[in-house]
């Protein structure tokens, strides 16, 4: 049971959103940017940054939205829910690309702390093909899913088990986006798109 008292049938972060209209615009529009807008770095692997540093808080909200969003913007098959699963467990074995890895191994430094990251992570970072502009977008995605991750459990949200609502969820996110989407619809309304 959530620490407040949300709207009925909203998980995760919908509940906080829908209860704060204030800060919701602010919270969509930066996860927007992040995620969704214009990048070098694809949308996909951009949301496997949002889901590997989820994972490594163990919102399971969170990491199941963007692994779900993830795999959609790969193909949505079987394969590409698969890889966002090893991502989560040893991205370092993943048959992603080597410049992902660096930038997931600084994802991962900043869920543990800031100054975590060293020099040598950058540079390895770029001596792969990152750009100055993806490690800042790294670090900033890692650091905003720590406080969205802290945001749905803080709060003791309510989180489904059932995979296939992440799924429809991922696929709905996938084609709208962040600060398109109505947060007050109840989880019944989302699934059925």
């Amino acid at each position: 049971m959530a620490h407040i008292e949300f709207a009925e049938g909203l998980p995760g972060i919908r509940g906080p959103l829908a209860f704060s209209p204030a800060t919701t615009k602010p919270l969509c529009d930066l996860v927007e940017v992040l995620l969704y807008g214009p990048h070098t770095l694809t949308a996909a692997e951009r949301e496997m940054i949002a889901t590997y540093v989820s994972s490594q808080n163990d919102c399971y909200y969170c990491q199941s939205c963007h692994g779900s969003t993830a795999a959609q913007h790969l193909g949505g098959n079987q394969a590409d829910y698969e890889l966002i699963d090893q991502i989560k467990q040893n991205y370092e074995a993943a048959p992603i690309s080597d410049k992902m890895k660096a930038l997931l191994a600084i994802a991962g430094k900043v869920q543990k702390g800031g100054k975590y990251v060293t020099t040598d992570d950058v540079e390895q970072a770029r001596q792969f093909g990152a750009t100055d502009k993806e490690i800042h977008d790294t670090v900033l995605i890692a650091a905003a899913f720590c406080m969205f991750n802290r945001y749905v459990d803080g709060l003791a949200t309510w989180q489904p088990k059932d995979p296939d609502i992440y799924r429809k969820i991922g696929k709905q996110t996938a084609s709208l986006g962040y600060a398109r989407r109505d947060w007050k619809k109840p989880l019944e309304a989302v699934a059925t798109k």
